[in-house]
């Protein structure tokens, strides 16, 4: 993790590929499809993100073959305990302000594998998730303050931007209620 306890753009994957299997043994092609696919989907392809290697999470111990070896033989593969103990402590990383596109695969990651982590846990990210969505407004609305009256576009866009964090900060909201406690 970075010095802030937020996550590299590897640990994003590693956090895909550990909450991907906790949900149930896959092969190993398998698993790397569903990585590619889920952060194709995401941020578009992306060659310094796919760097992680499912062989690299073996030697770890995070996962390990269930039969088989590894990629030769299309080993299935599950979560270690281990892998558990990663799985928890990458979903409940902070984000890092200023990194748009990874935190919006690392949003994604949260919200695909949440259901994971205990109800306290589930708070807690929700809580999380809510104050950087106040945080983006602020600095969104104080951007907006400063350069208001500038020629140009910015303004429509950074109103287009207030729009969308108002919104995004009202679901999180809701989605925080439907979580009890």
């Amino acid at each position: 993790m970075y010095a802030d306890n937020t996550l590299t753009p590897k640990e994003a994957i590693r956090l895909c590929a550990l909450g991907t299997l906790a949900g149930g043994p896959l092969r190993y092609s398998a698993l790397a499809h569903s990585i590619r696919q889920f952060v194709g989907h995401t941020l578009g392809p992306s060659l310094d993100l796919m760097g992680t290697s499912v062989e690299l999470l073996k030697y770890e111990g995070l996962i390990e073959a269930i039969d088989g070896q590894g990629m030769a033989d299309d080993a299935e593969l599950r979560v270690t305990e281990a892998g558990r103990r990663e799985l928890r402590a990458l979903l409940t990383a902070r984000l890092r302000l200023g990194a748009a596109e990874l935190n919006k695969l690392i949003v994604a990651l949260k919200f695909r594998f949440l259901h994971l982590l205990g109800d306290d846990d589930r708070r807690a990210q929700a809580d999380h998730l809510i104050e950087v969505c106040e945080n983006e407004l602020a600095r969104l609305d104080a951007l907006r303050q400063h350069y208001g009256e500038d020629p140009g576009f910015l303004v429509a866009w950074l109103d287009h931007d207030l729009e969308q964090t108002e919104k995004r900060l009202a679901w999180l909201k809701g989605f925080h209620a439907s979580l009890g406690g």
